[in-house]
């Protein structure tokens, strides 16, 4: 794969995951938060069960595709290549020791037993979504910026 197909297809994929990201964080994790305890938990089970086939297809190839830019994308912005893998290395790290072992405990709680701390949990998750959504947006504009610099030189 030629340096311009990598960069533009990660470009394309990293848009993809910051869209995803911010939407699931700031769009519909609020309406979570609105709804009664049981809706709450049965929702949230749902976006998990959906968003763990959906989210992959998305971020290892948008990650790959970042390291792989490293290697054969020359010219200007190096920087800013480095800046995005390590953004995206930053966002894998929050999803697999953050997010993800959160995920797992709350698909197997019980919607109408759930563990007296479960609000306690999803404020956790939480706090670490919001550093998950920002790295992914932060990976998505350094790459973009990465693709203006490369081209205006």
């Amino acid at each position: 794969m030629s340096g311009d197909v990598v960069q533009y297809v990660g470009l394309f994929l990293l848009g993809v995951l910051a869209g995803e990201e911010l939407i699931v964080r700031y769009g519909v994790h609020p309406v979570l938060s609105s709804l009664d305890d049981r809706a709450h938990l049965l929702a949230r089970q749902a976006l998990i069960r959906r968003l763990r086939v959906v989210v992959p297809i998305v971020m290892l190839p948008a990650a790959a595709l970042a390291l792989v830019g490293l290697a054969t994308v020359t010219g200007p912005g190096l920087a800013l290549r480095w800046a995005t893998l390590i953004a995206m290395v930053a966002f894998l790290l929050l999803s697999f020791l953050g997010t993800v072992p959160i995920n797992i405990k709350v698909n197997d709680w019980r919607v109408d037993a759930p563990p007296a701390d479960w609000k306690a949990v999803v404020h956790r998750w939480a706090r670490i979504d919001v550093l998950r959504s920002t790295t992914a947006t932060a990976a998505f504009l350094f790459a973009v910026l990465a693709v203006a610099y490369g081209t205006a030189s």
